[in-house]
């Protein structure tokens, strides 16, 4: 059994493809990678589905700029995470905060309840927080199962310390997805610190000038894992 995963944040469905051409065990969904990423079209998830064998989790997120949700924003996103239950998505990749840069838990909480009993992953609204710990003891009190960060930082380099106080904090208690920035470069030092799962795009611009992910630079990633695990 491999003691490691690899997560594809995929873009469109060709980079979900390439993702699992390159051996990743699973895809986060989205589309507008470049303002961090929005949740795909329904049309899009259900193609996806019948495309490829790995599980898929769908990012929950109707707008670009920050994570602070009006009522009517939050009725979407439930909706669009109980369209994602019905389909057969194996989860879905949440995350709200409030203006002072805590984690919302009301608005969280309501979005894992709606999920269940697919995964919920908290996304990286969580590298916006203002509090390393505390915002850590909320997710995991909201029930999520996995934590997507940087450390509350830019990229996983950047934020490496704060990721071994994650491993170390979290205690089991929840799962530490590493990802911004992650490549077949970083992945070593991350795996020493106690991180075993890692979310990275591969991606580069396409012809058409659009990013799209590369299942070489996904595959570069597990064959780094390999020689070290």
């Amino acid at each position: 059994m491999k003691h490691y995963l690899v997560e594809c944040c995929a873009n469109s469905i060709q980079s979900a493809i390439q993702g699992e051409l390159g051996g990743a065990n699973r895809v986060e969904f989205c589309t507008n990678l470049e303002v961090g990423g929005l949740t795909p079209t329904r049309e899009d998830i259900a193609t996806l589905i019948a495309t490829i064998g790995i599980p898929i989790r769908i990012l929950i997120r109707p707008k670009a700029g920050n994570f602070i949700y009006s009522t009517p924003e939050l009725l979407q996103m439930i909706a669009d995470i109980q369209f994602c239950k019905t389909i057969g998505c194996e989860g879905v990749v949440i995350g709200a905060l409030n203006l002072s840069g805590s984690v919302n838990k009301e608005q969280t909480k309501a979005m894992v309840k709606a999920a269940k009993p697919m995964h919920v992953t908290f996304h990286r609204a969580f590298d916006e927080g203002n509090s390393l710990q505390q915002n850590l003891e909320d997710v995991i009190a909201c029930g999520c199962d996995t934590l997507l960060t940087a450390g509350q930082n830019n990229s996983v380099s950047n934020g490496l310390s704060n990721l071994e106080k994650l491993v170390k904090l979290a205690n089991n208690r929840i799962i530490i997805l590493a990802g911004s920035g992650l490549n077949h470069s970083n992945s070593e030092s991350l795996y020493k610190i106690g991180i075993s799962n890692f979310h990275l795009s591969g991606s580069k611009k396409n012809q058409q000038g659009k990013l799209e992910t590369d299942a070489l630079l996904i595959k570069a990633v597990i064959d780094k894992l390999e020689q070290i695990v």
